[in-house]
């Protein structure tokens, strides 16, 4: 596609509202349930530690933290389920506690395994342990070397979860004209983030200062030393190549392997972070179409031309203008999908390639006037189901996000310069100096996180080894056996691939 095909196409989808950086991740059907037993922080546990290295110190005054004994159950599906005790504030660690959900995919290799892969699919906000729960066949390699680990980060999920709006408040906000016209509209626009930051002070008035990303990290040690690993083998993907980021960033020498697929560039604030989303989706959207101009069920018309390519948009854009005149009906509820649903639902469709098929039908649906794929996308997107119930992942990402960034000048319409306690900024510098070797992996056509961000992390750090899977979507582990081939051996073996390796693109959808 030409240049001016491509600039069109940004300006076409400029519309969208700030980005979300959220996985693909696979989620349980049925969650697993959990001892609330709560283990003595004093009590010392006994797991040997992994190959012939000694535990590293734990820091002074978390001792009794680091030497916690995991209580392990039994869960579904074979699985086991234990609760992690840390402190709520590392700066007063004596004081109150709140504790980490934890499930482990026993490892099923016959030998001495290397020891535990800690993972995290996501968000901020996503869920460890549902991801790990619902995705055991992606783990089937790994397994016979490592018990694989899913844990919902602090705030997430039945992580001392944290708590803001009701389900039918996040209902509205969700499908809020976007566009606002009338009183009402703007009045409910203008209160969304004092709603929101409110809703987060009353319902959890403690939580609100200590879920950012480097107390999330900092709990990821304690686990690792309740593991009984000397060292940490890490597999994050999207948000969790972040927070694999700090953690390197913090404990560079308490690596064994660190794996970041669909890296985030730690350097780029988040208006920059915006920008580039919004670059990535609509690139993704014009592979989208290149693929959709080849199959007999496009919604629309010619051979994939640059002329093409563009009418496709500004008929795509046509959509969702139409759904902020009026809002679509659906066959799902009697919810109607707007503006803001309809970008949602599309933007939630371009995560994966294996959508593509879906997202050919819900056009055409929405080109009728019927949202019902528009509103089941956006719906997967928040993570809400079909009673009604969503997961608190939409303001454990949002709270996180507040926390992890400096503070905005006070704006009404910016929940992050309303946030009610004090902030603790990531560094956008982080080399993790010390470091073994990590590899870093980029999708060339990711949405959420661009190629180009993985290619500047590789870089940053010290020893960044970067991998580019030449495909679509968002992340490249299980979408890509030549990446999934490639990663799976660096973690077991250490190995790193070649500098300039490429995994090409193996199939169509």
């Amino acid at each position: 596609m030409g240049r001016a095909a491509r600039t069109t196409t940004t300006l076409a989808v400029a519309i969208l509202a700030a980005a979300l950086v959220l996985p693909q991740a696979a989620l349980a059907d049925v969650p697993p349930t959990y001892n609330d037993g709560k283990p003595p922080a004093s009590e010392t546990g006994d797991q040997p530690a992994r190959g012939d290295e000694d535990m590293p110190p734990a820091p002074a005054g978390l001792e009794g933290y680091y030497t916690q004994q995991l209580i392990w159950t039994d869960c579904e599906r074979g699985v086991q389920c234990a609760k992690l005790t840390v402190p709520l504030d590392y700066a007063r660690p004596e004081a109150d506690q709140i504790q980490i959900a934890v499930l482990r995919l026993p490892s099923t290799g016959e030998g001495e395994k290397i020891g535990s892969l800690l993972t995290n699919p996501g968000g901020p906000g996503r869920s460890g342990v549902e991801f790990v729960f619902g995705s055991a066949p992606l783990f089937q390699r790994l397994r016979r070397d490592f018990d694989v680990i899913g844990f919902d980060p602090r705030g997430v999920n039945v992580s001392t979860p944290i708590d803001c709006l009701s389900d039918k408040e996040r209902d509205a906000e969700i499908a809020a004209d976007i566009t606002p016209e009338t009183k009402a509209e703007i009045r409910f626009i203008e209160n969304t983030a004092t709603r929101f930051v409110r809703a987060c002070r009353t319902r959890s008035p403690k939580l609100i200062g200590h879920i950012g990303t480097m107390n999330a990290a900092r709990d990821m040690d304690i686990l690792r030393a309740a593991l009984g690993d000397p060292k940490m083998s890490y597999l994050g993907f999207s948000y969790g190549t972040y927070l694999g980021t700090v953690y390197a960033h913090l404990f560079p020498n308490r690596i064994r392997a660190l794996v970041l697929d669909g890296a985030m560039d730690p350097t780029k604030s988040q208006a920059e972070q915006g920008a580039s989303q919004g670059d990535g989706f609509a690139e993704a959207y014009v592979s989208f179409l290149k693929d959709c101009f080849k199959r007999k069920d496009c919604p629309f018309r010619g051979r994939g031309t640059d002329a093409d390519l563009t009418k496709a948009v500004e008929r795509t854009n046509a959509m969702f203008l139409k759904a902020d005149k009026t809002p679509f009906r659906t066959t799902v509820d009697d919810r109607r999908v707007t503006l803001n649903v309809a970008l949602w639902g599309w933007r939630s469709a371009l995560y994966s390639k294996f959508s593509w098929p879906q997202l050919r039908v819900t056009l055409a649906q929405a080109f009728r006037g019927d949202g019902t794929g528009l509103i089941q996308f956006s719906d997967l997107y928040f993570q809400r189901a079909a009673n009604g119930t969503y997961t608190n992942a939409d303001p454990a990402f949002r709270a996180i996000n507040c926390l992890d960034n400096p503070r905005p000048k006070r704006n009404k319409f910016d929940e992050c310069s309303l946030w009610p306690a004090a902030v603790t900024p990531v560094p956008r510098s982080m080399h993790a100096k010390g470091a073994p070797p990590i590899l870093v992996v980029g999708t060339t056509r990711d949405p959420a996180t661009p190629y180009h961000e993985a290619v500047a992390l590789a870089k940053h750090l010290t020893s960044g080894v970067l991998l580019t899977n030449d495909d679509d979507g968002h992340t490249a582990y299980g979408n890509s056996f030549c990446s999934s081939e490639v990663i799976d051996t660096y973690l077991i073996t250490l190995k790193t691939p070649k500098k300039g390796f490429v995994c090409k693109q193996e199939a169509q959808v």
